[in-house]
Order: structure tokens, then C-alpha cells, then sequence
């Protein structure tokens, strides 16, 4: 007479599965850690580089601050709050990144959707002008846009042949002329980004919305725009950042008439040999910078987990 196990209670056979189950689940995970700790050792000496090329010379950087004649102060960023000079450079600094962002953005956002509308050699051509920039020297656009923009320049010549003005128009030694030549250089780093943000839109959406009988004007703003935000984050970032820090336009098209942060750091070291006031100057931009990111992050952040939550 057979003894039936009772119900509920595990046969030997399915003790032994679950058994055989957990110890290769605890393989996996070891196999897993090891895997991990064997990466991690292949990228030490490439993470020890980057901290060494990076992160020493920032903190070297943010200690010199703090050092006036040899000893412990807070006097350089003292003299950044106390100083009416060193805000107004602040604030043309943020303004010209400011304006050459907007500027980039009303330029690059039409300038991706058109290439990223079009399909084969047209695409690969108009890619190529975005690009051509990249292949010049920084320094001979520059002095190109100083021979472009001044009183008898090109654009001025064709603005008095065609009427539109009396006389010469000051484009140069003055805001305008550093906008546009910045805006140029830096057009290719909001017009990329946009481009592969675009490219990954799935088209079907746009013809659901389309089919659902909504206007194209309404399909791009409330199915495109949104799908292209991803891009057009990223690519205001990069020219936002870069022009808080850009030198070569401000200086050879300002003619001295704007300053920025990274003109005032080099006119502290070159004329006034003062590295501790440079450093400040350095240690401030950089956190504004870092500041920014990390409000961006949160948005992003914030925006996909509402979007997440109403997904559900």
C-alpha cells in the first residue's frame, strides 16, 4: 500500500529542481559580480587617466582660489561679489551665450527638419554644409567674419546696393558682430543633435495623427515637437556651454567693447599675473556650468517620470 504525500507538501524531485534552480541563480549572480569586478579592473587605468587629466587639475584649480599671497583666503571670490566690474562681465557673458543660443536654435531646429526630411544625396549635401565649419580653423573664420562684417565688407556692400540701408552699419567691435560669428561656429552643435533626435521619430505616429483627421500645423507641434525635445535639449546645452567659455570671436570681433569671463580670466594672468583672481573666475564659471546641467537633468528627469506615471 503506497503512502500519497500530502497536499501542498513538495515531491523529492521538485525539492531537487528548486534546489538545482537557486544554485544556478547564485551562479549567475557570482558569475555576474565577477564579470562586473573583470570590466571594472579593464577600465581602471583608462578611469585613472581621466582623473588625472581631469579632476587633479580641477581640484589644483579650485584650491589656488582660495590662496592670496601665500596664505588661506576668501578674498578672490570677495572681490568677485564686491566688484561691480567683474558682474557686468557675468552678465555679458550669460547674455551673448544667451543670444547666441536663441539665435542657434531659430537657425538649427529648421536647418535639422530639412535634412532630416530629405532622403539620399540631398541630405548628404546639405549634411555637408552643416559640417563645413568644423573643417576651418576657428581663427580664420574669425578674421573671414571681421572681413565680411565690416563698414566695407561684403554684407554691408550688398545691403547699400540693394537699399535696405543709407549708410554703413557698425557689424563690428561691437555685440552683433561676436553673436553672429559665435552663432556660426556653434550651429553645427545644435544642429546634429536635432537631426539624429528627428531621424528617430517613428513616422506612423505622424500619419496616425494625420489620420485621425489633425491639421499637419497640429501633428508637428503636439506629435514632432515634443519627439524632437531629446535633441533639441542636448543640442542648447552644447552651444549654451560652449559660448559661456568661448575666447577667439569675443576677442578679435568685441574691438575690447565685450568682455567675458574667459577674456577677464586671461587679462587677470597676462596683465595682472594674478592666478588666485583667474581661478575664481574659473572656479564660478564652472560651477554655473555644472549647476545648469544638473537643473536640466532634473526637468528631463521630472518630465519622463510624469510621462511615465501617465502612461499608466
Amino acid at each position: 500500500m503506497s503512502i500519497k504525500p500530502f497536499a501542498g507538501s513538495a515531491s523529492p524531485s521538485a525539492i531537487h529542481v528548486e534546489r538545482a534552480r537557486a544554485t544556478a541563480s547564485k551562479a549567475a549572480r557570482w558569475d555576474g559580480h565577477e564579470q562586473r569586478l573583470v570590466e571594472l579592473g579593464l577600465a581602471a587605468p583608462a578611469l585613472l587617466l581621466v582623473g588625472a587629466i581631469a579632476l587633479v587639475p580641477l581640484v589644483w584649480l579650485v584650491g589656488l582660489s582660495f590662496i592670496v599671497d601665500g596664505r588661506p583666503s576668501f578674498e578672490n571670490y570677495a572681490r568677485l561679489i564686491n566688484n561691480e566690474a567683474y558682474l557686468y562681465v557675468f552678465v555679458d557673458t550669460f547674455r551673448l551665450a544667451i543670444s547666441v543660443t536663441v539665435l542657434a536654435a531659430l537657425l538649427g531646429y529648421p536647418t535639422a527638419y530639412l535634412i532630416s526630411q530629405v532622403t539620399g544625396r540631398a541630405a548628404t549635401i546639405l549634411l555637408a554644409f552643416v559640417l563645413l565649419p568644423f573643417w576651418i580653423s576657428v581663427v580664420v573664420r574669425a578674421y573671414a567674419w571681421l572681413i565680411l562684417l565690416q563698414r566695407k565688407g561684403v554684407i554691408n556692400g550688398v545691403l547699400l546696393k540693394l537699399g535696405l540701408i543709407d549708410h554703413p552699419v557698425q557689424l563690428v567691435n561691437n555685440f552683433t558682430g561676436v553673436t553672429i560669428s559665435m552663432c556660426h561656429v556653434l550651429l553645427p552643435f545644435m544642429v546634429l543633435p536635432l537631426i539624429s533626435s528627428m531621424r528617430a521619430i517613428d513616422r506612423e505616429m505622424l500619419k496616425a495623427s494625420l489620420s485621425l483627421g489633425a491639421s499637419p500645423l497640429r501633428t508637428f507641434w503636439q506629435v514632432f515637437f515634443p519627439l524632437s525635445l531629446p535633441g533639441f535639449t542636448a543640442g542648447t546645452l552644447l552651444v549654451f556651454v560652449q559660448a559661456l567659455g568661448y575666447y577667439i570671436m569675443p576677442q578679435i570681433l568685441g574691438g575690447g567693447r565685450v568682455q567675458t569671463v574667459a577674456m577677464k580670466i586671461k587679462s587677470n594672468i597676462d596683465v595682472y599675473y594674478d592666478w588666485g583672481a583667474s581661478s575664481s573666475l574659473a572656479v564660478v564659471l564652472v560651477g554655473t556650468t555644472s549647476l545648469l546641467f544638473w537643473i536640466v537633468g532634473r526637468i528631463r528627469a521630472n518630465a519622463v517620470i510624469g510621462e511615465t506615471a501617465h502612461g499608466h
